[in-house]
């Protein structure tokens, strides 16, 4: 997306996002409706992206959640993969290049870039939101940013109390 659009209009797409995702999520309790909801609306509005979901933390494992693109592995250990080190680590990973990744879990052979974010509430790991590229360096820090934005969205629909 970097070449694809000026510093600014970035922000502002991942700031409609937002709001479009928040929108979305209102007066909805269930979880999984929000998670797919959230999913593809991320999938169809980001540009370049081959795969965008959710992974929930099982145990001590991520299992596949709601999500766009094809058919993907559905079970990840805490600590391998980008996934399973985000979540492993709380902390967002910004992959140029998969394929340069230590240990990186190949569900589709046509990703070459990835962004993972984790949710977490009051310190707990909930899962985390995976997004993929078939572009190499497809992802960059206002990237990072924007996706975090939209986790805190999502994360407060998903620990709100609910409505009734």
């Amino acid at each position: 997306m970097a070449d694809l659009f000026k510093d600014d209009d970035k922000v502002a797409l991942y700031a409609d996002l937002a709001g479009q995702i928040d929108a979305l999520l209102t007066d909805e309790c269930d979880v999984t409706a929000n998670l797919a909801n959230a999913a593809a609306a991320i999938y169809h509005t980001l540009p370049e992206l081959n795969w965008a979901g959710f992974y929930i933390l099982r145990g001590r494992e991520l299992v596949l959640g709601p999500f766009q693109g094809k058919p993907a592995c559905v079970r990840i250990a805490i600590g391998r993969g980008v996934c399973g080190a985000a979540a492993e680590q709380r902390r967002a990973f910004l992959v140029p290049d998969v394929h340069a990744f230590p240990g990186h879990i190949a569900c589709d052979s046509v990703s070459q870039s990835e962004l993972v974010i984790p949710l977490i509430h009051d310190d707990a790991l909930i899962g985390v939101l995976d997004l993929d590229s078939p572009r190499l360096a497809r992802f960059d820090a206002l990237d990072q940013a924007g996706c975090e934005a939209l986790v805190a969205v999502i994360v407060r629909h998903l620990t709100s109390v609910p409505p009734g």
